[in-house]
């Protein structure tokens, strides 16, 4: 089964979430658990325990941190990327998502379509740079990323 079965965030030592933030964060994880594809890599030849996987997120020393187990929590391997090369998009990500809440309030539904297609396009640009730099550690489908973003995304900034 290559999948994510559980996923925990540890967020020790950051800021509280707000309460809009919270709430992204619970619907990432609760679509992520519906539908994910995560797939551990054949690496030196050394056999990859099967999954479903359990996920831990956090970020420690200015690093993402996945934390891989198996179903039974042991232990299969945990690995860290740069925050670098998401810095920008992250960034870019919640000013698009302020002014599409911005717009929601205010805007007529043709305005709102051309920022929420904005908002699409720097979530799939997130997407793509999750996928590349988790390429030779886990294999992710593009709706994985997207998911896995968002919850980096209210990780990185919540």
């Amino acid at each position: 089964m290559t999948r994510i079965c559980h996923i925990e965030i540890d967020d020790r030592g950051l800021a509280p979430p707000t309460p809009a933030i919270e709430q992204e964060r619970r619907v990432a994880i609760f679509d992520l658990l519906e539908d994910n594809s995560f797939a551990l890599p054949l690496r030196d030849d050394r056999a990859v325990p099967d999954g479903p996987y359990r996920l831990g997120l956090a970020i420690r020393e200015g690093r993402l941190v996945f934390d891989i187990a198996t179903e039974d929590q042991e232990k299969v391997g945990e690995f860290h990327l740069s925050l670098g090369p998401f810095r920008q998009v992250v960034k870019d990500y919640f000013q698009i998502c302020e002014s599409y809440f911005d717009a929601v309030k205010r805007l007529p539904p043709s305005q709102i379509e051309a920022i929420d297609m904005a908002r699409r396009g720097i979530h799939n640009e997130g997407a793509r740079t999750l996928q590349e730099r988790l390429d030779g550690k886990a294999d992710v489908d593009i709706d994985t990323a997207r998911r896995l973003f968002t919850l980096i995304c209210v990780l990185h900034w919540g």
